[in-house]
């Protein structure tokens, strides 16, 4: 017998091939293993994202007291926790969910509003005074509309007659006093005014022209404050900040602003702005043409915001009013709340001619509506200013039409509205 000689060569190649064959098998054992705790961690994940998810459910179907943390009961599941957080920024509520498992945590929040029922979305809601309304010229309402027990009658200015083959496109029925608010939106705007003495010095922000300024709706809140006018030029703010001037703020075109909300006497959006803010006037707020606020801005002068005048009648010579000028769009909520003026004939809310609110507009004194509202009005009365004459609860040329506000809007909080999420934070 002849032996069989193997070369040494034969012998590391076996070697290698073992060895490759090992760290293969090692390699895939490993990419299973960490393939299944990914899975895990992934299944944690979405299960505390669903979890704070129903926070923010929960605050819909249950009473929670305004600026308190509540812990919600998960069945004796001692592994996870949810608390939710409820409190306002600016007309709408904001709610924080923080959810967790284990070791997992995960927040959220959300900004609430409030939505009309799928059939018979509101148009038109003009408070009873006693006096029918009287339509004229172009003036076209389509959608359910409650009117004055005197009801809407077409009437004639300067040679103008009503146009429309019927008087209202829709459902009428009797209204009454005008729908109320959440009895916490007045309160909660009203603080905004006193905020800048509640916060920290280390909360104040100098801002600079030319600079970016971004703020998570999970840090405490931000403020940029002056006693004289501010001038938003050249200039980015985004998220949880609050600016405030006790004169005047001025917002130019170069600026982009987002989720902010603004705080003055008098605020002035200059021609061809555009952005997605909350202003909130005592006096004066002024909307230059070609400006594009987009959805969810607000508009809102409240009166009572001035103190100085609280404790005095408003003259009928201050002129207290939002005005949007031709062309000018708000998509969101414009507002106006005053108190009682005698012999006020001057409009608290002016839409000009080619001006468009694309969701609400509500006003407890007088509208003067030559532009469009594509959603909802809420009024208590109407005038027009035409050839030298005020005219009582006439619609002079404007537009009121629900159907080409989407069914998603979610807008204004009234007394036992349903509430849903109007827009996720960051």
């Amino acid at each position: 017998m002849f032996g069989l000689k193997l070369k040494a060569g034969a012998l590391q190649l076996t070697t290698f091939i073992i060895v490759v064959i090992a760290l293969l098998l090692t390699t895939f054992i490993l990419l299973v293993h960490t393939h299944r705790q990914f899975k895990i961690q992934s299944n944690f994940i979405i299960e505390t994202t669903k979890l704070s998810g129903k926070g923010v459910d929960y605050t819909f179907q249950n009473e929670i007291p305004l600026k308190d943390t509540v812990s919600i009961s998960l069945n004796d599941e001692d592994y996870k926790s949810l608390k939710v957080h409820r409190d306002f920024w600016g007309l709408f509520e904001k709610i924080t969910s923080i959810a967790r498992i284990k070791t997992k945590t995960f927040k959220t929040v959300a900004l609430i509003g409030s939505k009309q029922p799928k059939d018979n979305r509101i148009a038109l809601y003009v408070q009873d005074n006693n006096k029918p309304l009287v339509l004229v010229g172009t003036t076209k309402i389509e959608g359910s509309a409650y009117v004055p027990k005197q009801g809407v009658k077409p009437g004639h200015i300067a040679g103008q007659s009503y146009y429309g083959s019927q008087l209202i496109y829709g459902a009428t029925r009797v209204a009454s006093s005008l729908p109320k608010l959440q009895n916490e939106i007045v309160n909660s705007l009203a603080q905004l005014k006193t905020i800048s003495s509640s916060v920290s010095q280390n909360q104040f922000l100098n801002i600079q022209d030319g600079e970016t300024y971004s703020n998570s709706f999970l840090q405490p809140l931000q403020v940029v404050y002056s006693n004289g006018v501010i001038d938003l030029r050249n200039i980015q703010l985004t998220g949880h900040i609050l600016v405030q001037s006790k004169t005047k703020i001025v917002i130019h075109p170069s600026s982009k602003l987002k989720d902010i909300i603004l705080v003055a006497p008098e605020i002035e959006i200059k021609a061809n702005t555009i952005g997605n803010f909350q202003a909130i006037a005592s006096k004066k707020i002024m909307v230059e043409k070609n400006a594009k606020l987009k959805y969810p801005s607000a508009l809102i002068l409240n009166e009572e915001l001035n103190t100085t005048e609280q404790n005095n009648p408003i003259s009928v010579e201050d002129k207290h009013n939002i005005t949007l000028e031709e062309n000018a769009s708000v998509k969101g909520v414009v507002m106006f709340l005053g108190r009682e003026k005698p012999n006020n004939y001057k409009p608290q809310i002016e839409l000009r001619a080619n001006a468009t609110i694309y969701g609400e507009l509500y006003n407890t004194q007088n509208t003067e509506l030559l532009g469009a509202v594509y959603g909802s009005v809420f009024a208590n009365n109407f005038i027009a200013k035409q050839s030298g004459s005020v005219y009582q609860n006439h619609i002079y040329n404007g537009t009121i039409r629900i159907d080409e506000l989407p069914q998603e809007y979610i807008g204004l909080l009234f007394n036992n509205s349903k509430k849903d999420v109007l827009k996720w934070l960051y």
